[in-house]
């Protein structure tokens, strides 16, 4: 089932080390000419496109400030759910996987003019309004929140009263006994809502190709997609050097990180 997907990175690494590729996937001359952006701007014909690095911190910018956004609300509304009684509060939940359910480019229009109004406002326009990092990530949290507390939810909940009813009797508040009890005991679940939250803002691109329009505020997205141009002076080897340098992070990102998904046990109670 995997073949097809193995192939196709096959076909980019050979792609990207090569000249030009005889018959698919044999590199006639190896050359790292395709890998040249790394080391400098890059210019096809008479476009020059912008240095990589300033777009890679921009990247991890925008992952990263998406990670720490939805881990923090997911695992306050999480908690908040699991633990305390309210009217409304099973359908409440059930509410935030339909919130997850819908598809984020019906919502396109009605975030543009969301943030166009934002953009008009003084001092804060250009920093949560159209063309900021700041005003994405804000959206993306949004829109991978409500799974991602739906999810930390379900940890919440296996955990035992008797755990925060101890934290409670030795003087901690709600708020004391989720960050230094709570908090600890829930790590895998905090540890794969936050690979997911960052995979989700190092992949994004239809909300930042929407809502982003200035090179100097680019993602390796939107720059992978600025290669491509209008597919009649496509450099494939530019391409494909770019392509595997936008998946490496995330892959590293995953095997260091893959431990945590793994951890299933909870701490116990002491007698």
């Amino acid at each position: 089932m995997s073949a097809p997907i193995v192939v196709m990175y096959v076909w980019l690494f050979m792609q990207s080390i090569s000249t030009q590729v005889l018959l698919g996937f044999m590199p006639q001359k190896l050359s790292l000419n395709n890998w040249r952006f790394l080391w400098g701007e890059v210019t096809i014909g008479v476009k020059t496109y912008i240095s990589i690095w300033p777009v890679v911190l921009n990247t991890f910018l925008f992952a990263i400030g998406v990670t720490l956004l939805v881990v923090l609300v997911s695992t306050l509304s999480g908690f908040a759910l699991s633990r305390f009684q309210f009217r409304g509060r099973t359908q409440l939940t059930s509410m935030t996987i339909l919130l997850h359910a819908f598809p984020g480019v019906t919502l396109l229009i009605a975030i543009y003019y969301i943030l166009f109004a934002l953009w008009k406002v003084p001092i804060i326009g250009p920093i949560i309004g159209l063309n900021s990092i700041l005003g994405v990530v804000f959206v993306k949290s949004a829109l991978e929140i409500p799974m991602a507390a739906w999810i930390v939810k379900g940890f919440f909940d296996d955990i035992s009263w008797d755990i925060e009813w101890a934290a409670y009797v030795d003087g901690c508040s709600r708020l004391q006994a989720w960050r230094r009890v709570i908090l600890p005991v829930i790590q895998p679940g905090i540890a794969s809502v936050a690979i997911f939250a960052f995979l989700a803002g190092w992949s994004e691109f239809l909300y930042l190709f929407t809502f982003i329009f200035e090179q100097k505020n680019f993602t390796l997205s939107l720059y992978v997609k600025q290669l491509i141009g209008d597919f009649k002076f496509v450099d494939y080897g530019l391409l494909s050097a770019a392509a595997l340098f936008y998946m490496i992070p995330p892959m590293l990102f995953f095997l260091f990180t893959q431990k945590s998904l793994l951890k299933v046990s909870f701490g116990g109670i002491k007698g």
